[in-house]
């Protein structure tokens, strides 16, 4: 995962900064102690947590869906109340779960940081290479 998007998701998730676009923010970030101690609370996730599991994703905006990671790196993504079907793929690479979705014209990437506790995971998302939204997302099955 790129710095940058480390140091978006550390200030969405301490400050409550709107998630910036990653001109604006410092690299010296990723040096304070409190970005550290922050980094600290965070875990790799494991490749048990996500093969053949179901995982709830919800962004600041209310829209949830349940994400389906298949063993062999596809997902399927469905509307929670109305189904509504899209298809994408993941991969684990050093604890961070990155997925990437297709809607339509648009592609969704986010990179799903572990938590330590509660086992909710948080995520800066990307819709066509632009910021997009803050996620939250927790295995359910």
């Amino acid at each position: 995962m790129q710095t940058a998007s480390w140091i978006q998701l550390y200030l969405r998730e301490t400050e409550g900064a709107p998630i910036k676009d990653t001109a604006d923010l410092e690299a010296s970030l990723a040096d304070a102690e409190r970005f550290l101690k922050w980094k600290a609370n965070k875990r790799d996730i494991r490749l048990e947590e996500v093969t053949d599991r179901c995982w709830i994703k919800s962004c600041t905006g209310g829209y949830i869906t349940e994400v389906h990671l298949h063993a062999h790196g596809s997902l399927d993504e469905y509307t929670l109340f109305d189904s509504l079907h899209t298809t994408g793929h993941w991969e684990l690479e050093e604890g961070v779960l990155h997925i990437t979705i297709h809607k339509g014209s648009n592609t969704y990437q986010l990179s799903v940081v572990g938590s330590c506790r509660p086992a909710i995971h948080s995520a800066i998302e990307y819709k066509n290479g632009e910021i997009h939204s803050y996620l939250k997302l927790a295995p359910v099955s």
